[in-house]
């Protein structure tokens, strides 16, 4: 697995390497949602009222904004990597 935003990144995911992306996920208490964003993929901003809503929602994000990045469909879907650390907003 190679990492997104790593040196190289866009060319190995054309040549079909599998690709993970970092995620950072905070529960902002005020509205009741838990927010995924990351620091390797621009654009990534998921939400969702429960964790396994937010997990769908993270990997739906990626595969389009990675397709988009790309300009060309993935050979392998990618892993979102979440180290479980949970931040409070």
């Amino acid at each position: 697995m190679y990492r997104v935003g790593s040196p190289f990144w866009r060319f190995l995911a054309k040549l079909g390497m599998p690709l993970i992306v970092r995620v950072d996920v905070l529960f902002d208490q005020e509205a009741g949602v838990y927010v995924a964003t990351s620091p390797d993929l621009r654009g990534l901003v998921a939400e969702a009222k429960t964790k396994d809503e937010l997990i769908g929602a993270v990997y739906d994000c990626v595969d389009l904004l990675l397709e988009d990045q790309l300009h060309q469909p993935l050979k392998h879907k990618p892993l979102a990597a979440w180290s479980g650390d949970l931040r409070y907003a």
